[in-house]
């Protein structure tokens, strides 16, 4: 729990009465690689810090699987859209390697809200960094080419050629292995 709490500490510093109210709502997890957190279909009833291992939020069309983001250490996953309007996710989430997760049960967690609002103003902050991420994604898939989105991930996290497979990595860039490929040869 001490990775969790030094996580909200970089958005809110919670006194030991918040960390005690927080701490029953908080499961620890251990994931096989490959092993889904959140199948698609599920309504979404936690939000999941990363301790150990990297995870990807993915759904299919037309048959195809399309990788929407990519997690690492020390942050969160969660299926917003399914958490707070309480409607089955079509999307899932899927862990890459061997992994440590924090689930925090959110219900729970809104109830805390009205007693001890620096929890409040501590989720709203991790939300509101997810949201500012989320449009980042969007203006880098409108105004970036695939190259440029590249060299952003590997700046991002330098390992991730290393634990993600390229076929996620191709994925999530909107482009083929194939493309990828030619992409890597010549940013080297």
């Amino acid at each position: 729990m001490n990775e969790l709490f030094a996580f909200f500490a970089s958005f809110q510093e919670l006194s030991s009465t918040e960390k005690k109210a927080l701490a029953p709502l908080c499961s620890e997890l251990k994931l096989k690689k490959n092993e889904e957190l959140q199948p698609i279909g599920h309504t979404c009833r936690n939000i999941y810090f990363i301790k150990k291992g990297v995870a990807r939020i993915y759904y299919y069309k037309d048959g195809v699987d399309i990788t929407e983001s990519f997690s690492f250490e020390g942050s969160v996953i969660v299926r917003v859209e399914s958490l707070f309007l309480g409607v089955p996710s079509q999307k899932a989430i899927q862990v890459l390697e061997e992994s440590e997760i924090v689930a925090i049960h959110a219900p729970g967690l809104f109830r805390l809200y009205d007693t001890f609002p620096l929890i409040e103003r501590l989720f709203r902050k991790i939300f509101e960094k997810g949201y500012v991420e989320t449009v980042q994604r969007l203006e880098s898939l409108q105004f970036h080419t695939a190259e440029e989105r590249y060299k952003a991930l590997l700046n991002e996290n330098a390992d991730v050629l290393r634990r993600i497979p390229l076929k996620y990595i191709a994925s999530y860039l909107g482009i083929t292995q194939v493309s990828l490929s030619r992409i890597r040869a010549v940013s080297r």
